[in-house]
């Protein structure tokens, strides 16, 4: 559902090799070796996308903010440490270590000016985009041996999420629960993904996101477990006035800007209810109109209600339909949960509890 408009990306990137510690500002199109393990078998391909706010302060300097940027950072870390051995973990760097990189080096450095800047005139939203590559060049099926995080950054005026279409693929899993990969932000998750979607697009040309279940597909289709969309985390509203979020696991990304949604919907007296959702208790709620709206939750669009859920089997056959009950008091607070998060960065409302705000003048 990358529907991002008014991108424009900062004019240097960043690299930080992690055996010697060594950071240099390079050019934005500066490359890697096409004959490279993270090319090759998607080897120590680690990413986050992480938002930020860049603007004025009272004193005239330019100041970035983020929200809970520490969980990005620590689910960056883990997924780094994920692509490297046994012998190899002293390189992983520590949150302090990202921290310094990302603003001290990075967003610091002078040839980032200009462009932050010009954000901070247009008080724009900002995505920065650390990754992870292999430097070497080399073809072995190896840990890698020159491992370096890579970080670009770009504003964007907005990222259109609504409305979409979204379609159940109970035929396809998104990650195997056993290997540990899915809650982390691996490239390689990424291929079922966008394949996910061009499924969903078989029951709705115009789908946008995919509903992943379980990693059981030899089980009772109504008894698995609902898990995630394609690329984001998923809340249902309910008729009684409730919320579900399906509870963190080694299938589940464990999304920032979900945990900032969750504590804003309970601030605004939401009760938000964390637990599994069977797939056969969601086409229920779906048929009886218990089930309000369904929401992607992400970086990028931060909240996002479903215009139109098809939930099918395995053999593409439509079980249910769902649209959202736009009258719906639930509907409007979600659409006001999303208002209120995007606020915070902008510090026009209160923090609520569980959130940290992270502030940097550069």
């Amino acid at each position: 559902m990358a529907k991002f408009e008014g991108v424009k990306w900062a004019p240097q990137q960043m690299r930080y090799g992690l055996p010697e510690k060594q950071f240099e500002v390079v050019e934005p199109d500066s490359r890697v070796y096409g004959v490279s393990r993270s090319i090759h078998y998607g080897l120590f391909l680690v990413f986050e996308g992480i938002r930020f706010y860049c603007h004025k302060n009272p004193g005239g300097e330019i100041e970035v903010v983020f929200v809970n940027w520490h969980l990005n950072l620590e689910r960056f870390q883990k997924g780094i440490a994920f692509n490297l051995s046994s012998e190899q973990q002293e390189w992983v760097p520590t949150v302090d270590e990202l921290e310094n990189v990302f603003i001290h080096l990075f967003l610091k450095d002078p040839s980032m000016r200009g462009f932050l800047e010009e954000m901070a005139d247009l008080g724009a939203q900002g995505y920065l985009r650390p990754f992870t590559i292999d430097e070497e060049q080399s073809i072995g099926v190896t840990f890698p041996a020159q491992p370096a995080i890579r970080a670009m950054a770009c504003r964007y005026d907005r990222y259109l999420g609504e409305p979409f279409c979204g379609v159940s693929v109970p035929q396809l899993v998104r990650a195997v629960g056993i290997n540990k990969t899915g809650c982390l932000k691996l490239g390689v998750n990424y291929l079922m993904s966008v394949k996910a979607v061009d499924e969903a697009k078989k029951l709705c040309p115009e789908a946008a996101c995919a509903l992943f279940l379980d990693d059981n597909p030899g089980g009772n289709l109504p008894d698995r477990q609902i898990t995630e969309w394609d690329s984001s985390c998923c809340l249902f509203g309910l008729r009684g006035g409730t919320v579900i979020k399906i509870p963190e696991s080694p299938l589940i990304l464990p999304s920032v800007t979900i945990q900032g949604i969750v504590a804003i919907l309970r601030e605004m007296g939401v009760a938000v209810e964390e637990r599994h959702l069977a797939y056969g208790e969601l086409i229920d709620k779906a048929k009886n109109g218990e089930l309000v709206v369904a929401c992607s939750v992400g970086t990028a669009g931060i909240l996002n209600r479903c215009a139109r859920l098809i939930l099918a089997d395995e053999m593409g056959q439509i079980l249910a339909t769902h649209s959202p009950d736009v009258k719906h008091p639930l509907f409007q607070k979600l659409g006001e949960a999303r208002e209120y998060y995007w606020n915070i960065y902008i510090e026009k409302v209160k923090i609520p509890a569980g959130l940290r705000l992270f502030k940097y003048v550069l």
